[in-house]
């Protein structure tokens, strides 16, 4: 259920009967031809299908991220480490501190990869924590699955095409695009990055038939819930 359909009643009834919670992280950041808020769209969008069996809240998706290389591409937006890792503290000692004691934060940008470092230490701060990073597109059947469809799957392309990621006004370009050097492309500036880039996405197909993607996303949410459902390490 999404924190959004809830008042705090609602959510004080919820923890006389489970500790659990949702915490979506994405990026606001370009994606070529779909949504600067990809990252938030599917993090937040696989937590809800997953937790909504289960009846585990799950919050709004923290919509910034960790990304400086897409600075030249207007409408991104980048937070530094130190910002980032302060914000998710934040965040995860307030669900704490209302009573939460498991809880999953759902990655959807590869550039978050901190708040996973800064799980593992709340964890040995706050003992009665059990902070679980899970990175829903890289889970092993859904990569799995990715790389029989196209190994290119990757930043901005079919990959991340789904229909609620997709923007009326701008379709997806026919064929397939050459893969670009992304560790060349992290080292640069930004400025020579959207020259690398061109359109944005880091090469391959721009599209591939919906029931691919689909299957993929099936497995994504079928994964996020069973890091929901655990077993959940307990100290």
């Amino acid at each position: 259920m999404r924190i959004a359909d809830c008042n705090w009643r609602d959510i004080e009834e919820y923890l006389t009967r489970d500790d659990r919670c949702v915490l979506p992280f994405g990026s606001t950041e370009q994606h070529a031809q779909l949504s600067l808020c990809v990252d938030a769209i599917l993090a937040e969008r696989v937590a809800v299908e997953a937790a909504e069996p289960l009846g585990v809240p799950v919050y709004p998706a923290m919509p910034f991220g960790l990304a400086p290389y897409f600075a030249a591409f207007p409408g991104s937006v980048s937070l530094r480490v130190e910002t980032l890792l302060a914000v998710a503290r934040d965040l995860v000692e307030s669900v704490a501190n209302a009573g939460f004691r498991r809880i999953l934060i759902v990655n959807g940008h590869g550039g978050n990869a901190p708040v996973g470092a800064l799980a593992l230490q709340m964890m040995t701060e706050r003992p009665e924590l059990s902070i679980r990073f899970h990175n829903w597109y890289n889970a092993p059947r859904s990569w799995a699955a990715a790389m029989a469809a196209d190994p290119s799957a990757s930043h901005g392309n079919w990959f991340e095409n789904f229909p609620w990621t997709r923007l009326p006004h701008a379709p997806a370009t026919e064929g397939r695009k050459q893969s670009v050097n992304t560790a060349l492309m992290k080292a640069s500036p930004p400025a020579r990055v959207r020259e690398m880039l061109g359109d944005g996405s880091f090469g391959g197909p721009w599209q591939l038939p919906d029931e691919v993607t689909q299957a993929i996303w099936e497995a994504g949410v079928a994964e996020t819930r069973e890091a929901l459902e655990g077993p959940w390490p307990t100290r």
